[in-house]
This record gives structure tokens, C-alpha cells and sequence, in this order.
């Protein structure tokens, strides 16, 4: 099939590039001309595991192309792809102007009867709108459909290859036979596609990221709990998780959740019900939990040391989480402003997300010292603080932490150091909900 994807981000490229590999023709478009160059010269404004071999090799066989003119892109496109950002307004709703510029632009261009899907995250009714845009300005038969993504970030090139599912909200069968042709490849083993109304596909998307939220808010809430009356949250996990109505996802504690999607539209699904007089407590609750989180870490810091003025603290991990250069709504991006604040030295280490840290700290980043090695970050440190569990964080030296750190002081965020037992070693240490240990 001929493909256009309009919106080169996240979720556009690696779409594209997945359609891409399927064997379809994919024009990735994108009115960033500087996102456009890069990719043009093979760089990946994204860190994906995985994607880069992909891009450069649909690429190569000439599959996959990148450009600006959307109009020259669309001649020939059976089938457009929506995927610009939406984000959030002020008062936390998806601001849908992107979206709409898009869609107006390709009602004014279509000149042949085509399927326009909505990949971007938008609230319900969205289809809806776009739909009745086409009807009105549209020469030629446009049906709308809506396919919301559920990729997450580190492991987004297996979730499009190998998906749980995909959810399709359609109105039309001449919709319903365009996904069922583009998604054919997924389908040889076993039934993947769920088809639903454009609304239901719409909302499915925010309860889905708004469950996954609650319940790593429910699990950061019962951490708090076990550090009160002595108990390991990590034991209670496992004794929890081990139940198949439950599982074990998910339910691991920490300095609460970011990224560019749970904090979006967990924001987005509170405004849709408050328009409704809806109240979504539990969600209410989730997002205020998960803002207490974040400023965790640095409390605990300040129970051990005190007043961190002039103190040198080092911080492991920017990204939101592993495999990722995502710094939105970073855990470790506050750590860093109330450090900065309390007048601490920081000095801070992370295989990939250094400069998208240091983009999104503005002008604090000046005030941030930024090495090329972990181990760097910690000499002559008064404390260690661990943001983000990447895989070298995992099982660190900590005779060498021993020998150049000031004060053998270390947080840990994820509790990837527990079962290591640094207090052995002379350390102080402190997790996420292990109760007296």
C-alpha cells in the first residue's frame, strides 16, 4: 500500500518505519525541516532501541522516504496517518490544533477517495469532528478511522511488530477493509484486530494509560505504608502479583511516573469527565499520588543529610525511564531543580538522555555538571541518588563508590540495589517502601 504519515515524532516514525518493513511505499512527512534534514542524513532525532537499523534499511531498499510537501505526498496515498502531537492545554486538555491543521489541509488537497486514521492520542469525539470537516470541504470520500497507539517507549519497534492488539474504531467498511488489508502481516498467527466505534477506540486509548497509572500510583501509596509498619513492598509485590487476577505489572514502586503519555492523559481524562460533572476520583487520586512521588526522593535525601547546601549530590538516570532519551515529566528533572534550589552541586550521568536534559532544564542547566561516566558523577559525592533503573545502574562497584564518594549515602529509587545489600558494605541506603531493614 502507498502510506503517508504526517507528524515524524515518536509515534509517526516509528509507525511509518513499521509499515515500512511490512514491504508498503511510506512517506514520512513532517513542517519540521530541521527534524526532516536529519533524517534525511540517516540521524534518528529519537533514541529507540532498534529503530535506526530499521529506518536506514527501509530506506535503503527505498521503502521508506522522508519530505516536507504534504500536498506532492498525498497524490498518490491510498491510505494518510494523523500523527502529530496533542498536547496539553493549560488547563489539561489535548490541545487538537496540530491535528485539525492537518486534516483541514488534506481536505483542501485530496483529490481521490481515501482513509485518513487518527494515530495521535485525542479525546473522544475527535473522529467525530474530523469526519464532519471532511464532509464539508472534502471533494472526494474520506473515511475517518481511529487507531490509537499503545507503544511503549524502550520496546516500541516489538510492540508495533508483535502488538497485544490493535484497536480500530470505524464507521465505514470501506475503512474496516483498508486496516484489515494494512494489517494483514499481523494477522497469521492469530487474530489481532479489535473492531470498535471511533468513540470507544478514542476513550479505550486514556483508560488504558490511566489504569497502568493507578496502578503504580496504588503501588507507591502502599510503599509509603509499608515503610511504616516494617514491611518490604518488594515481598508484598510478589505476593500480590503472583494472583493471576492481578499480575505482576506494573506494581513496582518508585519516584512515580513521567514520560510523554500517563501524565498527558491521565490530565485528559479528569478534563473530559469534569466537562461530563463526572468525577473520576480514583484518577483524581492517581495523579496526586504520583506528584507527591516525585518529590520523594528528595525528601528522603534531606531526612539523611540535612541542609544540602554546598553538598555534592549525584544523580543517576534523566529519562523517565530506560531505553529512552524522554526527559518529559522526568522524576529526575525535579530531583534536579530542588537540588539546584537547596544549593547543592549536582552532578548527574545518563547513557542517553543527557541532552534532552539538558534542552528541557533550560537555563538551570548551566548549574548542572554533566559527565560522560557514572562513576564520574560520584567522586567526592555526599550522596548517590538513582532516578532511572538502566541496565548498568543495576550492579554498580561499590568498593569503587566506597573509595570516592565523601559520604557513602545511597538513595534508591527503584530498588534495584536492594537485593545487594549495600548496608553490608558500610552504606547507608534507603529504597522505595522496604521498611526496616
Amino acid at each position: 500500500m502507498r502510506i503517508v504519515v504526517v507528524g515524524s515524532g515518536y509515534v509517526g516514525l516509528v509507525a511509518g518505519t513499521g509499515f515500512a518493513e511490512f514491504g508498503n511505499t511510506v512517506a514520512c512527512i513532517d513542517s519540521d525541516r530541521g527534524k526532516i534534514d536529519a533524517l534525511l542524513e540517516g540521524r534518528i532525532p529519537i533514541y529507540e532501541p532498534g529503530l535506526e537499523e530499521l529506518v536506514r534499511r527501509n530506506v535503503a531498499e527505498e521503502r521508506l522516504s522522508f519530505g516536507t510537501d504534504l500536498a506532492a505526498a498525498i497524490e498518490d496515498a491510498e491510505m494518510v496517518f494523523i500523527a502529530v502531537g496533542t498536547p496539553p492545554k493549560e488547563d489539561g486538555s489535548a490541545d487538537l490544533k496540530h491535528v485539525l491543521a492537518v486534516a483541514e489541509s488534506l481536505a483542501d488537497a485530496l483529490r481521490r477517495d481515501t482513509v485518513v486514521v487518527l494515530k495521535s492520542t485525542v479525546p473522544v469525539g475527535t473522529n467525530d469532528q474530523v469526519h464532519a470537516l471532511f464532509l464539508e470541504r472534502a471533494k472526494v470520500k474520506v473515511s475517518v478511522v481511529s487507531n490509537p497507539e499503545f507503544l511503549k517507549e524502550g520496546d516500541a519497534i516489538n510492540d508495533f511488530l508483535k502488538p497485544d492488539r490493535v484497536l480500530l474504531g470505524v464507521r465505514d467498511e470501506p475503512g474496516r477493509a483498508a486496516m484489515r488489508r494494512l494489517y494483514a502481516p499481523l494477522q497469521l498467527n492469530h487474530d489481532r484486530l479489535l473492531f470498535v466505534d471511533p468513540r470507544s477506540a478514542e476513550m479505550a486509548k486514556y483508560v488504558a494509560n490511566a489504569m497502568l497509572a493507578t496502578r503504580i500510583s496504588f503501588m507507591n501509596d502502599i510503599a509509603r505504608l509499608c515503610e511504616a509498619v516494617g514491611a518490604d513492598v518488594g515481598a508484598v509485590r510478589k505476593g500480590v502479583g503472583s494472583d493471576q487476577r492481578i499480575g505482576s505489572k506494573f506494581l513496582f514502586p518508585g519516584a512515580g511516573y513521567g514520560g510523554s503519555c500517563f501524565p498527558k492523559d491521565v490530565s485528559a481524562l479528569l478534563h473530559l469527565a469534569e466537562r461530563h460533572d463526572i468525577d473520576l476520583s480514583v484518577v483524581r487520586a492517581t495523579e496526586a499520588i504520583n506528584a507527591r512521588q516525585k518529590a520523594l526522593l528528595f525528601e528522603k535525601l534531606s531526612r539523611q543529610v540535612g541542609p544540602l547546601k554546598d553538598l555534592r549530590i549525584a544523580v543517576w538516570g534523566l529519562a523517565f525511564k530506560p531505553r529512552t532519551d524522554d526527559v518529559r515529566e522526568a522524576p529526575a528533572l525535579q530531583l534536579i531543580e530542588q537540588l539546584i534550589e537547596a544549593g547543592a552541586e549536582v552532578r548527574v550521568h545518563d547513557p542517553a538522555a543527557r541532552a534532552t536534559a539538558r534542552a528541557a532544564l533550560g537555563e538551570l542547566a548551566h548549574r548542572v555538571i554533566f559527565v560522560e561516566h557514572p562513576y564520574d558523577a560520584t567522586v567526592g559525592a555526599d550522596a548517590l541518588v538513582l532516578v532511572t533503573e538502566w541496565q548498568e545502574y543495576r550492579s554498580p562497584d561499590f568498593q569503587r563508590l566506597s573509595a570516592q564518594m565523601r559520604r557513602k549515602l545511597l538513595i534508591d529509587g527503584r530498588n534495584v540495589w536492594s537485593a545487594l545489600e549495600p548496608e553490608t558494605l558500610g552504606f547507608t541506603y534507603e529504597g522505595i517502601g522496604l521498611g526496616r531493614r
